[in-house]
């Protein structure tokens, strides 16, 4: 298997730390707001990825953090806090804001058919952990104290840039202009590991003791502990968004390396923005959607994971309505497909030929997967072998197969399957056909269309679909 590693950008073979089981941890969301369909593309994605490793025999340790205090509005530690702003807003404390985004978020995941993580802490669940890592930064000669805050000193870290492939000097992680909020820090670039309940902080709504004062941590700081608290202190895969290579990812590799002594994570892996009509999202032009806002326009979530599946990770997707129409009609197609095929008489032997045809159908699926996750290749793979004339019962098999890293619950198709006696009413006029009998095959056609149904001839039967109203 070969995945695109955002710290070499190279294509790479993969070797995980242990034999058949992988640790991965993915960058969640920080609960102050509901999450738009482009957050919700990156939790898809992450999802294909475990479901491809756990389809190719692996064992995924995953977890996926929620954010719940201490991400202020830039990368760059400056601003108002997300948490407070939500707490603000809605007359909640920052708590219940937290609870409330995540039963939102959960629910939102669940109706795309995202796999549960298998941990999934919040940051603020881990402050006594974060105040070790801090201290042994500062024991380390990595940290120093401002009157503002515990801040990580760049400098002391030699590959700090090893990931974003930046000049220390012009890195984005400061304003970019030589200012910072703290006039206190030795260089623009250097970031708050513990933020002081001081000054414009003074009145924090989220803040603990410490050994150098009240306060609350930086962002970058909370991955970092639980990852090392729940996966150790090296892990295979760490993935998000684009967005995090410049800062937040760069910040945790030169925490955990320092901290813990040895390589953070193997491979990184981060995926490409979701656009509106060409344009990145945004709230104020009201194309920042939600999950609810699809649903709300008779859409199945499932129509959204289908769309998502049209586009690599590593590539931009541009989201319009009409595209999610597409992915309706052609989801349609593919459910009434594995209906249609339950009702074709099935053949009981194969051919030496017609085996290899489905094994190479089969290898072709895990080559697109094994390539760095390609997916539309493999939905490509899944529809050319839907339209071969291999049985019915092979097609439902390799789809039901191909399914276990699409997640498109294809098997739950079976609630809406065709009924008993049109079933049999296709297998009276395939076999009247056999016989040559047109009068016993007419009337067993009539009485199918009557039904609401329309009749195929493929290769492997009599196919048939329920007729669509206009």
């Amino acid at each position: 298997m070969k995945l695109y590693n955002t710290l070499t950008r190279k294509l790479e073979d993969f070797k995980s730390l242990n034999e058949k089981s992988i640790l991965f941890y993915h960058c969640g969301p920080t609960v102050y707001w509901i999450q738009h369909i482009g957050n919700l593309r990156a939790m898809v994605w992450a999802d294909f990825i475990r479901r491809s490793l756990i389809f190719f025999g692996y064992t995924v340790k995953f977890v996926r953090n929620y954010t719940d205090v201490g991400h202020l509005v830039s990368d760059e530690d400056e601003g108002e806090d997300k948490m407070e702003k939500g707490a603000k807003r809605e007359g909640l404390t920052p708590d219940e804001i937290a609870n409330k985004y995540v039963a939102i978020f959960e629910k939102d995941t669940d109706a795309l058919n995202i796999l549960e993580p298998d941990v999934k802490p919040c940051a603020t669940e881990y402050i006594s952990q974060i105040i070790q890592m801090v201290q042994t930064l500062i024991d380390k000669g990595y940290a120093y104290t401002t009157s503002s805050a515990v801040v990580y000193d760049v400098s002391k870290f030699p590959h700090y840039n090893d990931l974003n492939k930046q000049n220390l000097d012009k890195n984005i992680g400061g304003s970019g202009k030589g200012t910072v909020e703290d006039p206190e820090k030795k260089h623009f670039a250097d970031f708050n590991l513990w933020v002081f309940k001081k000054g414009k902080h003074a009145n924090a709504l989220q803040s603990w003791s410490s050994p150098w004062g009240e306060g609350f941590p930086g962002w970058h700081i909370e991955c970092s502990v639980m990852i090392k608290a729940l996966l150790g202190n090296t892990i295979d895969m760490h993935m998000g968004g684009v967005e995090h290579i410049t800062v937040h990812h760069t910040n945790e590799i030169a925490q955990s390396e320092a901290a813990n002594g040895v390589k953070f994570v193997n491979y990184w892996l981060h995926n490409e923005h979701l656009d509106v009509d060409g344009r990145k999202m945004a709230k104020s032009e009201g194309t920042s959607y939600t999950l609810s806002q699809i649903t709300e326009k008779g859409y199945d979530p499932l129509v959204l994971r289908y769309f998502f599946m049209s586009s690599h990770y590593r590539s931009k997707q541009n989201f319009t309505w009409e595209a999610l129409g597409g992915a309706k009609e052609t989801l349609r197609k593919l459910r009434e497909t594995v209906l249609a095929l339950k009702t074709q008489i099935q053949r009981t032997s194969l051919s030496k030929e017609k085996l290899n045809e489905i094994n190479q159908f089969r290898q072709r699926f895990n080559d697109a997967l094994s390539n760095d996750f390609q997916i539309p290749q493999a939905v490509a793979v899944m529809w050319e072998m839907l339209k071969s004339n291999i049985s019915s019962n092979d097609k439902l098999a390799l789809i039901f197969e191909m399914d276990k890293v699409l997640g498109l619950k294809i098997n739950e198709v079976q609630e809406e399957r065709v009924p008993q006696h049109i079933i049999d009413l296709v297998k009276e006029l395939d076999q009247a056909r056999n016989k040559h009998d047109y009068t016993a095959s007419d009337y067993a056609r009539n009485r199918i269309v009557a039904g609401g149904y329309t009749i195929e001839n493929t290769p492997s039967g009599t196919l048939v679909k329920k007729k669509r109203s206009v």
